[in-house]
């Protein structure tokens, strides 16, 4: 054995902790500092989002090791054995939904860093709950633990909505919070049933029990998962339940818009991973069950986003609508349940996902081009006094002329970055060659076509819905090309007049990340979809997961050290230390 198999071996499954801990201990730091202290705040933050990205990177390492071709860690908690104690479980699936997510919010806090944690209060410590909720939604193995993550993981995006105040965001944050609050109830519903059914609510052993479950009791049980699934599909911003998302996350702060972008995939991420547990080829009665019902909510939200990416004007609101245009992509092809089709959709969604937080903040650049120079109206109707151009705030935001001006240095020919930038966020939004998303759309196009090919797992047949599929993927493929084409020309072409934009480091360095991680992705797309095949056959084989989690025994207990023996009346006493 290596020595890195020695090491992870022994200190990983505790590496497994660090995701959920860190930001909770980083939060609990940034609450105890005095709010004018936001320089050391937002070291700290940085620091620790960037060390979380560095264990994620480690975890998705030991996950993919050859030495485990499973790909499986499990973690007990408190050292009780499951389904009576509460798991930690991670395989390739999770561990590429942690890098994902550190590395959008390590872009998302260095471009706050240049003004945007000053709008409000707590932005850090809120930043840091955020992340802490998506990970452990991404880590349990078990439903309602998954429930107290998805609470703390809503709680702080509340607070991070509402950061800056104004009217626009008010109004879009108690929208947020009203569909929300009742996709909460609903996920009490659903768990409850599910638990009077089965007697658990650890997944593995959910998945076991399905097969299992009584005739009579069939129709129960499939109502309490399509309960629980509306939940989860509120959160993946599926077509009509989508009302709130693109007026919430056009409100938002760009940087917290951009860490948005992953919160309709942990719906995404949820379905996917109790729908292959609960409902895959071994469930009996219940194989598949909702698989259509996935495919055409996937394709209405495909059809609904592409039209609104069409229909809008606004950057930040094609932002919007090309998160809906994502998930509902990945939802459809979720409901086939091929091994094949979901390897595809799993390459797809980090680069689609890290396309779309760009956007957001290169939405948010673009807007404040646009208003340089100009009055902005304040929240009364008022004009506001002139600002300086690198400091004219959206409207609505609690900033005013006293704001620091910008970190870093000014970036020279900013005006062609922005429109580089733009160019290939269209590029892999539209699904255009020679990016991650036309690498992501062909595989997936290329499996919907070969349905019986080698190595297939049993699923749904494409027929008529897998036409559907490949056509909504061309059209809205075309639509978001329009529509981002269309407003890059009003913004870059038709703006010669403008005066030129003054770019800082910290604002152009998220956005160029995260747009060369998507050409990394195209690069590496070989080893990645060898990668992606491997979750998804995981995926589609949910015994290995079950017996994984079921058979992990906790760490005996060290003996006690013996007694001294008892001597004898009047005899001195000796003793041993061991």
């Amino acid at each position: 054995m290596s020595a890195w198999a020695e090491w992870a071996a022994r200190f990983m499954p505790h590496l497994m902790l660090a995701p959920i801990a860190l930001p909770l201990l980083t939060a609990t730091l940034t609450l105890l500092m005095r709010e004018e202290r936001q320089r050391a705040k937002l070291t700290l933050n940085i620091a620790s989002t960037a060390l979380g990205l560095v264990v994620a990177v480690a975890l998705l390492r030991w996950s993919n090791q050859a030495s485990a071709p499973t790909g499986m860690g499990v973690y007990l908690q408190g050292n009780w054995a499951a389904p009576f104690g509460i798991v930690l479980v991670l395989d390739r699936l999770s561990a590429l939904m942690l890098v994902l997510t550190s590395a959008i919010a390590l872009c998302a806090v260095v471009f706050a860093g240049t003004r945007w944690h000053r709008a409000g209060v707590h932005f850090h410590t809120l930043f840091q709950l955020q992340l802490m909720g998506l990970a452990g939604a991404f880590l349990t193995g078990d439903l309602f633990n998954l429930f107290v993550f998805f609470e703390i993981m809503l709680a702080a995006s509340y607070g991070l909505l509402l950061h800056g105040s104004g009217r626009a965001r008010v109004q879009s944050g108690l929208h947020y919070i009203a569909i929300n609050l009742a996709a909460s109830s609903l996920f009490l519903i659903g768990s409850s049933m599910l638990y009077g059914i089965t007697g658990t609510l650890n997944m593995a052993d959910l998945a076991r029990s399905v097969p299992l479950v009584l005739q009579q009791d069939i129709g129960l049980l499939h109502a309490a998962a399509a309960i629980l699934a509306t939940a989860f599909l509120i959160k993946a911003a599926v077509w009509p339940l989508n009302f709130w998302l693109v007026p919430a996350y056009g409100a938002a702060a760009a940087p917290v818009g951009a860490l948005f972008a992953v919160m309709t995939k942990v719906g995404v991420y949820t379905l996917l991973r109790l729908w292959t547990l609960m409902f895959g080829a071994e469930a009996g009665a219940s194989a598949l069950f909702g698989g259509a019902w996935l495919i055409g909510a996937g394709m209405l939200t495909m059809a609904f986003g592409g039209i609104g990416m069409w229909s809008s004007q606004r950057p930040v609101h094609l932002a919007g609508f090309a998160a809906v245009v994502s998930s509902g992509t990945v939802l459809a092809a979720v409901g086939f349940g091929q091994n094949h089709l979901t390897a595809a959709l799993l390459y797809y969604l980090p680069g689609s996902t890290m396309g779309i937080a760009a956007l957001f903040l290169l939405a948010d650049l673009v807007e404040r081009w646009r208003t340089d120079g100009t009055p902005l109206l304040a929240d009364d109707g008022n004009e506001a006094p002139f600002l300086t151009p690198e400091l004219v705030p959206r409207p609505g935001l609690n900033l005013d002329d006293e704001e620091e001006v910008l970190v870093g240095r000014a970036i020279p020919a900013a005006a062609a970055l922005l429109g580089l930038a733009w160019l290939v966020c269209t590029l892999v939004i539209a699904g255009l060659p020679p990016l991650s998303g036309f690498v992501g759309k062909f595989a997936m196009l290329s499996a919907l076509l070969n349905p019986l090919g080698l190595g297939s797992s049993a699923g749904l047949r494409p027929g008529a819905a897998g036409w559907g599929l490949l056509a909504l993927m061309i059209t809205t493929g075309l639509l978001s090309l329009l529509a981002l084409t269309r407003t890059g020309i009003r913004h870059f072409w038709a703006a010669s007049e403008r005066l030129a934009p003054r770019l800082h480091v910290l604002e152009g360095l998220p956005v160029a990340a995260l747009l060369l991680g998507c050409v990394a992705l195209t690069l590496r797309a070989e080893p990645v979809l060898r990668f992606t095949e491997a979750a998804a056959t995981a995926l589609h084989a949910p015994g290995t997961y079950i017996r994984a989690v079921l058979e992990t025994r906790p760490t005996p207990t060290p003996p006690a050290p013996a007694a001294p023996a008892a001597a004898p009346d009047g005899a001195p006493s000796t003793g041993s230390a061991s």
